[in-house]
C-alpha cells in the first residue's frame, strides 16, 4: 500500500522505468550524453543540466551514478566528461569494428605515401561520419576529427556516400538547402547532379577547395561482400598540390580494403543512373 504516496517513477507495460512525467530514465541519460559536444567535451553540471533539458537534482543525480559506473569522469575542477568505460564498451561493440581493423593498414600505407590526413567516413544519416583519421603536424588545414560530421554534399568522403547510397537520400539531399562553404562547393542542383555522376562513372571524386579553399579531397569507395559501397576512404592534401598523384594511391587502398572484406573484384568504373550525363560530369568534379 503507497497510502496516497506517487513514486516518482513507475515501471510501465513496456518493462522500462520511467518517471511521473512518463519519460523514460534511460532516455534522460542519453539527454545528458548527448550535451557533450567535440568543441565542449567538458561541463559543469549545471551546464548538464540545462543542456539536457533536466532539473539540476535529477541531472546531478544521474551524472554522480554514471561516473560511479565509469560513463562519465569528473576532472579536477569538477567538470565531468565522457568516461573510458564508455569508450571501452562502444569500441568493443561497435559494428564498424571490423571495417576499421580493416582498413587501417591501408590507411597507413597511403599516409606514408601522402604524408597528409587519411580518413575513413561512413553514410549515417544525411551526414558523412569519420570513424579513423590519421593526420600529421604540418598536414594541411582539416574539419575532420574522429567521430566528427561533415556534410555529403561538400565532402570527397560524403560525395562519393552519396553517390552510391540510396536513390531517396539523393533526392533529399538534391532537394534540400545546399550552404556554400567557399565559391568551390558544388550547392546547386545542376552541379551536385553532375558531380555526383561523375563519382559513379570515375570511381573517384577530387574536391578542390570544397569546404575549404586551402585543402583538396580525393575520395574513393569501400565495398564490403556484398559489393555495396559502406565507407569512402579519402585524403586531404594541399590544394596546390593537385590530384594526379593522389588519386592512384587512394584508388588502389580503397580496393586494398574493399579485398579484405571480401568484396569481389569491382569494375574500374561505376555504373549510371537515369539522369547522369553522357560524360559523367567530369569536369564538375
Amino acid at each position: 500500500m503507497n497510502h496516497g504516496v506517487t513514486p516518482a517513477w513507475k515501471e510501465p507495460d513496456d518493462g522500462q522505468v520511467r518517471t511521473q512525467d512518463g519519460e523514460s530514465v534511460l532516455a534522460r541519460v542519453v539527454r545528458i550524453f548527448e550535451a557533450f559536444t567535440p568543441e565542449e567535451p567538458a561541463l559543469t553540471v549545471s551546464e548538464v543540466s540545462r543542456r539536457a533539458g533536466l532539473h539540476v537534482a535529477t541531472a546531478s543525480r544521474l551524472v554522480a551514478e554514471l561516473v560511479s559506473y565509469g560513463f562519465l569522469t569528473r576532472d579536477a575542477d569538477r567538470r565531468v566528461r565522457s568516461g573510458v568505460r564508455l569508450w571501452e564498451l562502444a569500441t568493443r561493440a561497435s559494428p564498424t569494428l571490423s571495417l576499421r581493423n580493416a582498413a587501417m593498414p591501408f590507411m597507413e600505407g597511403v599516409h606514408d605515401v601522402v604524408g597528409h590526413h587519411v580518413q575513413l567516413g561512413v553514410l549515417d544519416g544525411d551526414e558523412a561520419l569519420f570513424l579513423e583519421r590519421l593526420t600529421a603536424p604540418r598536414a594541411v588545414i582539416n574539419y575532420t576529427r574522429i567521430a566528427g560530421r561533415l556534410p555529403l554534399h561538400a565532402s570527397s568522403s560524403g560525395l562519393v556516400l552519396l553517390a552510391h547510397g540510396p536513390a531517396d537520400l539523393r533526392r533529399r539531399v538534391l532537394d534540400g538547402r545546399l550552404h556554400r562553404y567557399t565559391p568551390n562547393t558544388p550547392a546547386t542542383t545542376a552541379r551536385l547532379r553532375a558531380v555526383l555522376a561523375g563519382v559513379r562513372q570515375q570511381g573517384y571524386v577530387y574536391c578542390p577547395g570544397y569546404v575549404h579553399q586551402d585543402a583538396l579531397g580525393v575520395a574513393a569507395p569501400v565495398r564490403d561482400a556484398s559489393g555495396e559501397v559502406v565507407a569512402a576512404l579519402a585524403v586531404i592534401v594541399p590544394n596546390e598540390a593537385g590530384a594526379s598523384s593522389v588519386v592512384p594511391v587512394v584508388r588502389a587502398a580503397a580496393r586494398g580494403i574493399s579485398r579484405a572484406l571480401g568484396a569481389p573484384d569491382a569494375p574500374r568504373w561505376g555504373g549510371r543512373e537515369p539522369g547522369d550525363s553522357p560524360d559523367g560530369g567530369a569536369t564538375a568534379v
